[in-house]
């Protein structure tokens, strides 16, 4: 079978469902549609993935472990030539399983030592961090807007406050918010994106950059034991011997990843579509409640982490679809929020719908996002702060234009334009 256009868009009769696509990635929602109503475990051959669109058929997966493993979780999607891999391995590269890939039993001890820098009481008493790094840089962009009329919320807040706020909550230092940043897009675009062998090759230099100095910051020994490194350095497998740098390494490359970046992802995606609400942009600046309200239905409809990737332990019948062990699954995420068997009137953004917790933005099961109370509240505050500061922005004429994260697994506004809008006397 062949998923062709011409069942979700009329105006490409001829073509096939890419997912690199600019059409995919600036309205996924048809093919999204498509794929649960016609083939809801579709093989895909462009990437060689069974993509699982239905709600029920992907919480299904995230609840088997067992049958279910994440140990690709992590894979590059694009091949990694010879040089590339040798870049990597003269940087001393490598991505044990750790937390998203790791389906053993040290999994369960290493995701107790991150939740508990991320859990609930740590991430409440952390909102005045949040606050003051998002005063701080809002009040930068107020001063420079009040000069040149305009900004990008996207470089100028939406990515910096989350490394910042990730950079102050686990004592990182040594780095600068831009090259962390920086190191942590490469990672992304390395291995959920599909590059050029030429880009694979100047993101495989930063990649190594950043490994490097992930294993310096863990070998030093200068971290404080009540840190996260600290933390990471006193824990102990279930068979007793202390953690391995290398997985302790890998564990840090996820956390630093998924805190800052798809973070600052959500933020730009909120702000992005809540400025195109001019009602909800002034309320969040008033009221209580409505910036919460908001995040939650945009990780419903639009999460930053759009798929995720799980591989069949054995055969086995989902959505009615016989899987031989090995196949390769993309959870499409992003699809399962707008599934109308679960969701009512799911193309449209309803704050305070009643079971918009239900979506599957952060996952479910063991290997739920364990950063999942940090996001909503970061990008809670991002929005209150950006609403007070900048009640008279706009999004500039050419915002809708924008370019977009487009990788696998991940999807964003690159770049959130806005403007003054002039005051009526």
């Amino acid at each position: 079978m062949t998923f062709a256009a011409q069942s979700v868009s009329a105006g490409d009769p001829a073509g096939l469902l890419d997912l690199f696509g600019d059409d995919f990635v600036r309205d996924p929602y048809p093919w999204l549609a498509a794929l649960r109503e016609e083939s809801p475990v579709y093989y895909d051959p462009g990437t060689g993935l069974w993509l699982v669109s239905r709600y029920r058929d992907i919480r299904q997966v995230l609840l088997d472990p067992d049958a279910f493993h994440p140990d690709n979780a992590q894979n590059t999607v694009t091949p990694l030539p010879i040089g590339v891999l040798r870049v990597l391995a003269r940087a001393g590269f490598k991505l044990p399983p750790a937390l998203a890939n790791n389906g053993s039993a040290s999994h369960a001890g290493l995701r107790r030592v991150v939740t508990r820098f991320f859990n609930a009481r740590r991430v409440a008493a952390a909102v005045p961090v949040i606050e003051r790094i998002a005063d701080d840089l809002l009040t930068d962009i107020r001063q420079r807007m009040d000069v040149t009329g305009g900004d990008d919320l996207f470089t100028s807040f939406a990515q910096v406050l989350p490394c910042r706020v990730l950079m102050e909550l686990l004592g990182i230092d040594g780095v600068s918010p831009a090259t962390l940043i920086r190191w942590s897009d490469a990672s992304l675009e390395l291995f959920w994106g599909r590059p050029t062998p030429e880009r694979q090759l100047e993101l495989a230099a930063l990649v190594g950059e950043f490994h490097r100095w992930l294993t310096r910051t863990v070998t030093d020994g200068t971290a404080p034991r009540d840190s996260f490194i600290g933390a990471l350095a006193e824990h102990r497998l279930p068979d007793g011997r202390p953690l391995d740098v290398e997985t302790a390494v890998g564990v840090c490359f996820f956390v630093f990843i998924a805190g800052q970046s798809t973070t600052g992802q959500l933020i730009a995606t909120v702000l992005s579509r809540a400025l195109a609400d001019g009602d909800l942009w002034s309320r969040a600046a008033r009221e209580e409640g409505p910036a919460e309200a908001w995040v939650e239905e945009v990780l419903r409809r639009e999460p930053p982490v759009t798929t995720w990737r799980r591989v069949t332990a054995r055969p086995v019948e989902l959505g009615r679809v016989e899987l031989p062990a090995g196949a390769q699954l993309l959870l499409m995420l992003m699809g399962s929020g707008s599934d109308p068997d679960v969701f009512a009137s799911p193309e449209r953004l309803c704050p305070h719908r009643a079971n918009v917790r239900r979506h599957l933005a952060f996952g479910v099961g063991r290997h739920r996002c364990p950063g999942a109370s940090l996001a909503r509240t970061e990008a809670a505050v991002a929005l209150r702060a950006a609403a007070r500061h900048l009640p008279r922005v706009r999004l500039a004429e050419e915002a809708g234009d924008g370019p977009m994260l487009g990788l696998l697994s991940f999807r964003a506004p690159l770049r959130v334009a806005v403007e003054q809008r002039h005051q009526v006397t």
